[in-house]
């Protein structure tokens, strides 16, 4: 299953329609409100390398960028291509004595 992950704020445009767009699409997706959490905030730059502008995207861990990138992903019709992709399934680790 594809994890999509949106950093945010309310009053965003660019995050809206980059909600749209996902949603058009049908795409399940976490929504992080970096508006008032600051941990949220610093998790965010640092996973966008330094970008603080929102939305941030990623997809299965991959940061697209924001809104921009990710409508000029599908004016390219690549944005199906890398919502299809599989999202590693992490490894169950078996606990002696559980």
């Amino acid at each position: 299953m594809t994890r999509v992950v949106l950093y945010t704020t309310p009053y965003c445009g660019y995050c809206r329609a980059a909600k749209h767009l996902l949603g058009k699409k049908g795409v399940t997706f976490t929504e992080i409100d970096v508006s008032e959490d600051m941990e949220r905030r610093r998790e965010m730059i640092e996973r966008a390398l330094g970008r603080r502008a929102v939305p941030q995207i990623f997809i299965n861990d991959t940061h697209v960028g924001g809104y921009d990138e990710l409508a000029e992903l599908e004016r390219a019709e690549k944005l199906d291509a890398l919502l299809a992709e599989v999202a590693p399934v992490p490894a169950l680790v078996s606990v002696p004595g559980e």
